[in-house]
């Protein structure tokens, strides 16, 4: 059957699944948002609290950098701690990943080619396949292989997809399939045109990224167009948001991604207007404390925060609870789309957590359902 609205329709690559811990990657299994602690891992107790807060906003994987021998120590009361498969970050030392592997690590990230001969790629193989560990083979603009780099002069697409297939072939060597494979870059142009590359030549789940990508703002904004570029052309089976901020901020900010494409929700949308000089409150101060307010909020609904009437009552129809702003310090209330009653200024911001918390009361009892202004047009 054809979709009511064709231009909302985002068609996924079809790629093969694995098995990262308990959480598909790939095939048809929900897109995957995941993050890094930057606690060092052999202060156990940082790192499992690090982990924790990013639990609280919806990390689906979690990844741990493996560098030494002490960071592998107690890498186990990590692995038991975590809600959320641990994903082992190795580089070079391939003894790193036999130790992960051995202390509950649910996937190893590694380039096979910086492990060293075939002997020692075959052991971090057998290690993975006797402890159900995926391996993630992470492909970096930044850290090509000098014989790529000679070949092509520079980091190009054609150099990343290169270096992904020849790591590719190593574990296929082995007889190794549960691999996902990045191939990331700080360049926009140059990792997107690379994914692209990539997603046309092999089946494996793609994990998608900018790396390098900057602060919180210039980050968001560079992994905002170039992952969410590849999300729109239906490539990608899990993402990280790669920004100089605390790892929360990454997994929020890659699930606002997937939310604003349909492909995710949780937790509350937000739609609210930049705020003018119509205004009936103020708007910008309203919605920070809405959304810091309604965090805990896991249940996906939608609130529409409009400081006058013009596109207010407009985009209030389509939310489950909205506001738009009116004179004299009162505003119009929505529920489900619907006019319903008016709130004064002073009572506006515990008035609108108190509804949206009820709602998502409601939908998680089961005797509400989340407000869909196009479900009749859909049957």
């Amino acid at each position: 059957m054809s979709s009511v609205r064709p231009w909302r329709d985002i068609e996924r690559r079809q790629s093969r699944q694995i098995m990262v811990g308990n959480v598909p990657v790939g095939g048809d299994a929900p897109i995957t948002v995941q993050t890094m602690t930057n606690t060092p891992t052999e202060d156990v107790g940082a790192t499992i609290d690090q982990i924790r807060r990013c639990e609280d906003v919806g990390a689906d994987i979690i990844r741990v950098s493996c560098p030494t021998a002490e960071s592998t120590a107690r890498f186990d009361e990590i692995t038991k701690a975590a809600n959320i498969p641990v994903v082992a970050d190795i580089h070079f030392h391939y003894k790193r990943a036999l130790e992960a592997a051995d202390k509950g690590a649910a996937c190893l990230r590694i380039n096979p080619g910086n492990i060293g001969s075939s002997d020692r790629v075959a052991e971090v193989v057998r290690a993975a396949k006797a402890n159900g560990c995926a391996i993630r083979i992470g492909v970096n603009a930044g850290s090509l292989e000098k014989d790529l780099l000679e070949k092509y002069g520079e980091p190009c697409p054609e150099a990343l997809i290169e270096s992904a297939l020849d790591h590719i072939k190593l574990l296929q060597d082995h007889d190794f399939h549960e691999y996902k494979v990045a191939v990331k870059a700080s360049d926009v142009f140059l990792a997107v045109a690379a994914y692209h590359g990539l997603a046309e030549t092999v089946d494996c789940p793609l994990h998608l990224g900018i790396t390098e990508a900057g602060g919180l703002i210039g980050g968001t904004v560079k992994s905002s167009i170039g992952i969410g570029s590849l999300l729109w052309a239906g490539i990608g089976d899990t993402i990280r948001v790669s920004l100089s901020a605390e790892p929360e901020q990454e997994v929020k900010v890659g699930f606002e991604m997937l939310k604003a494409l349909g492909l995710r929700t949780r937790g509350v949308r937000v739609v609210s207007c930049p705020s003018c000089s119509r205004q009936g409150f103020d708007v910008i101060r309203t919605v920070e404390a809405l959304e810091a307010r309604l965090e805990h909020i896991k249940t996906p609904m939608s609130l529409s925060v409009l400081g006058c009437v013009v596109n207010g009552p407009g985009e209030a129809r389509e939310t489950d609870i909205g506001i738009t702003g009116g004179g004299a310090g009162k505003h119009m209330v929505y529920l489900s789309g619907v006019t319903d009653h008016h709130v004064e200024s002073d009572a506006m911001l515990d008035h609108i957590v108190a509804l949206v918390e009820k709602k998502a009361a409601e939908i998680e009892a089961g005797t509400a359902t989340a407000f869909d202004p196009h479900a009749e047009a859909a049957e």
